[in-house]
């Protein structure tokens, strides 16, 4: 008989998160499980409040209500630095890297908290060489050995999120959010970020916030359609995209 498959292990967790602007109301009751080495992705319209509920997770918005744990604690109002040192790190829609540093010296900066080497500014440059293998290895990991030495100015948009992605590994998250990782890119390295992303994602959850339908259905193990700040439907990218509410929400129109 063949041995049972233990469930997913929900590491990010919210329940009825609501959030409400001079009277506005921009989220309301959602509910959200994201799983260890899942890719879980938040769709919607425009206006649905996709970004509101990523800036709630990462505490840089105080929820007017609701729940939000992480790894089984409470961090509904811990602050949002806390909360990045507890294992839950988020990307933005614009890339934000060093652009005259090169792509191991990007690499390296990130490196430097996790390794206690963030504010000891009296130490010489060479103190920093510890950092070299690990950010070999995550440069190695991201498909970006052949770049090492360039500029962050220099890569095409693609790579400089691959390389945004480097520096987030770099915290070793255990949940990685990221807000619309395709957007601005050509097809061509729309097919490698999706690539990256699959394999970031077989050691720790992934939570992302994408326009790019395709790629959802691709990658994503689970997806939460959001409207008007509401969940109008879950579950796997077949379930979701039959549903007439989600055909509604961005057609117009259930046909």
């Amino acid at each position: 008989m063949p041995a049972m498959q233990a469930e997913p292990r929900v590491v990010l967790s919210a329940r009825g998160l609501g959030k409400d602007f001079a009277g506005f109301t921009a989220v309301n009751n959602v509910d959200l499980d994201v799983e260890h080495a899942r890719i879980h992705a938040l769709i919607g319209p425009n206006g649905a409040g996709k970004t509101t509920v990523f800036n709630l997770l990462t505490k840089f918005l105080q929820p007017t209500r609701g729940r939000i744990t992480l790894l089984g604690t409470d961090i509904t109002r811990t602050r949002p630095d806390k909360v990045a040192r507890m294992g839950l790190v988020r990307s933005f829609q614009i890339s934000a890297v060093f652009p005259n540093l090169t792509v191991r010296e990007n690499v390296k900066v990130a490196l430097q908290r996790p390794n206690g080497l963030s504010t000891q500014f009296w130490l010489p440059l060479s103190a920093l060489d510890r950092l070299d293998a690990r950010a070999d290895q995550l440069i190695e990991q991201l498909g970006l050995a052949q770049y090492r030495d360039h500029r962050a100015a220099d890569l095409s948009y693609g790579r400089k999120r691959v390389l945004e992605i480097a520096t987030t590994l770099a915290l070793d998250p255990e949940v990685l959010l990221l807000d619309e990782p395709m957007a601005g890119m050509g097809q061509e390295d729309v097919a490698m970020v999706a690539g990256i992303i699959r394999d970031v994602a077989t050691e720790r959850a992934v939570l992302m916030v994408e326009h790019n339908l395709s790629v959802v259905a691709n990658i994503c193990h689970h997806v939460t359609v959001l409207q008007r700040g509401e969940i109008i439907a879950a579950g796997d990218y077949a379930t979701v995209s039959a549903d007439p509410r989600v055909r509604s929400a961005y057609m117009g129109t259930d046909a």
